[in-house]
Parts: C-alpha cells; sequence; structure tokens
C-alpha cells in the first residue's frame, strides 16, 4: 500500500500579504479618489468665487461708470473756471479779487457775471468801482437792479463808474435813481456820469432834469472866479455832458434849455459847441434864429456848426459864416 504525500500547504504570510497589500491599494485608491474630488469641490467653488467677483466687478464698471463720468463731466471747462474765480473773490488779496472780477468780466457771459455780484458789495473801492462793469452781461434790467444800491456809495468813484455802467444797460429802470444822483450827488463827476448815462439811455422822462442842470453853472468873472476856478470847470463838465445828453434823447422840450445855453455868452466854448449840435440832432426849426445868431461868434468851430445845423434846418436860406 502506497504511502500519499501530505497535502501542500498554502504559504499563509504571503496569501496574508498579498491580501492586506490590496486592501491598502484600494484604501488608497479611494483616498486619492476622496482627495481627488475634494480638490474638484475646492477648485470648483474657488472658480465659482472668481467668477462671481469678476461679475460684480463688470457690473460695477457698467453700472457705476456713468455716474461717475457724469460727475466729471457735470461741470464745462467754462464753469470750473467761474467758480475757479469765484473763489478767488473770498482772497484776503485785494488785487487777487480784483483780478478775478476782471477775469468774469472779460468772459462776457451771464452766469459769469452772476458770480461777480456779491463784489458789489466788496470791502475795497477799488474792486466794487471794478464789479460795477463786470455785472453787464446779465439782462439789462437785472444788471441795473444789482447797480442802483451803488449810486449811493461813500467813495465818489464807485458812484461815478457805477452812473457809466447804468448808461451802457440802458435800462429805463434806473431813470429815477440817475436823475436823483443828476441833482443831488455832491461831487461833479458824479453828475457827469449821471447825465451822460441818462443821454444813454435815452428816457424823455430824464429830460426836465437835464434841462436844469443845463442851467446852472458858476459866475466865471471877478475875484470869487479865482477862488471857484475848479468848481467852475466841473460844473462846465456837467453842463456840456447835459447839453450831448439832451441831444441823444431828442426831445423838443430840451429846445429851451440848449438855445440859453447856445446864446449864453459867458458859458464855456465846448459846452456852446455841444448845445449847438443837441439843436441839430433835436431838428427843431424854432432853434433857427438862434443858431443864425452865432454865425458871427468869436468861436469859428462854433460858427461852423451853427451853419451845418442851419443847413439841415433850412436848406435854402443857410448863410455861410465869413
Amino acid at each position: 500500500m502506497g504511502v500519499c504525500a501530505p497535502p501542500r500547504r498554502t504559504p499563509r504570510r504571503r496569501h496574508a500579504s498579498a491580501a492586506r497589500m490590496r486592501r491598502i491599494y484600494v484604501q488608497q485608491s479611494m483616498h486619492t479618489r476622496t482627495k481627488a474630488r475634494a480638490c474638484r469641490c475646492a477648485f470648483g467653488r474657488r472658480a465659482f468665487a472668481l467668477g462671481a467677483l469678476a461679475l460684480l466687478a463688470s457690473i460695477s464698471t457698467f453700472v457705476l461708470l456713468p455716474f461717475h463720468s457724469a460727475a466729471q463731466t457735470a461741470l464745462t471747462p467754462l464753469q470750473r473756471e467761474i467758480e475757479k474765480q469765484r473763489a478767488r473773490l473770498a482772497s484776503a488779496d485785494v488785487e487777487g479779487r480784483r483780478d478775478a472780477v476782471m477775469r468774469l468780466a472779460a468772459m462776457r457771459r451771464p452766469d459769469a457775471s452772476r458770480a461777480v455780484a456779491p463784489a458789489l458789495n466788496d470791502p475795497a473801492p477799488i474792486v466794487r468801482a471794478t464789479a460795477a462793469h463786470a455785472v453787464l452781461s446779465l439782462p439789462a434790467d437785472d444788471a441795473a437792479a444789482l447797480l442802483i444800491p451803488l449810486l449811493a456809495d461813500r467813495q465818489e468813484f464807485v458812484r461815478r463808474e457805477t452812473a457809466y455802467a447804468l448808461g451802457e444797460t440802458r435800462s429805463r429802470k434806473a431813470v429815477d435813481a440817475l436823475t436823483t444822483t443828476l441833482a443831488r450827488d455832491k461831487e461833479a463827476g458824479g453828475r457827469g456820469a449821471a447825465a451822460v448815462a441818462l443821454g444813454q439811455i435815452g428816457d424823455e422822462h430824464a429830460v426836465p432834469a437835464l434841462a436844469d442842470t443845463l442851467g446852472r453853472r458858476v459866475a466865471g468873472t471877478g475875484i470869487f472866479s479865482r477862488i471857484t476856478r475848479g468848481q467852475t470847470a466841473e460844473n462846465e463838465f456837467v453842463r456840456l455832458a447835459a447839453a450831448v445828453a439832451l441831444g441823444q434823447i431828442g426831445s423838443r422840450a430840451g429846445v429851451p434849455a440848449l438855445i440859453a445855453t447856445l446864446t449864453d455868452e459867458r458859458a464855456g466854448d465846448d459846452v456852446r459847441r455841444e448845445a449847438a449840435r443837441a439843436l441839430g440832432l433835436i431838428g427843431d426849426p424854432a432853434a433857427a434864429p438862434a443858431l443864425r445868431s452865432v454865425l458871427t461868434a468869436r468861436d469859428p468851430f462854433l460858427s461852423r456848426i451853427a451853419f451845418e445845423v442851419l443847413r439841415k434846418l433850412e436848406p435854402t436860406s443857410a448863410m455861410r459864416p465869413s
């Protein structure tokens, strides 16, 4: 009877090692897949977050940019310059404020003139006087309303420049204030400027005041003349301005005062010449006898003016002065 060989045993250690390796491999694979999945999720979250941020940035660009652009372009270059000069009006430097007023005036814009308006109350007289001419780009009545209070300024040259500025407005609203200045201002410069302004405006309501001014004069002879020589010259200027203004207005109501001045040999030559010119502008035939009476005046310029006026009034009978 034969002997059977014992059954071969499977090496348990080797089998156990292979199984363990498979388990380790499976675990590592699962761990790797888990980590990969986690990484993919994290990457996805980051990508989503970055995408959301990019989207928000895009929205901000398209939504906020128009507002930013609008803020930047809300003021035109001219408006920015006006605001710059307006700010300079608060400077402590008088010349700086005056320069700002002149720059605003040079723009010749209503909004620039509105920016100047506070300078009419500036502490410095030179700034107030400059501002009087700088508001003239406003509508005439608006400018006149701003200027009229300055006719009562303490400084004569501010009142004078204000009167000239009112004449440039041509606003009839200034007539009453200017006639008051013509009658009451203590300085001849202010009265003369008021007369000039009234002539520029051309309102007939000013004729009585101008005629009254033309009839006033300071005596020009004797000791009194030597004492008041300067005053006489000033009043001659005011009378001359009144004569010119009456001619500009062109109302026949001014003819009697002009004739009286023309025939007054004590009046200054310049005043008489302007009276003759004014009579020519008015064109009233009633002035012809007075004009003929000065054809032989000692002042050749007056005679020539009178002849030219007569040629217009009486084309056929005017005689050339000898």
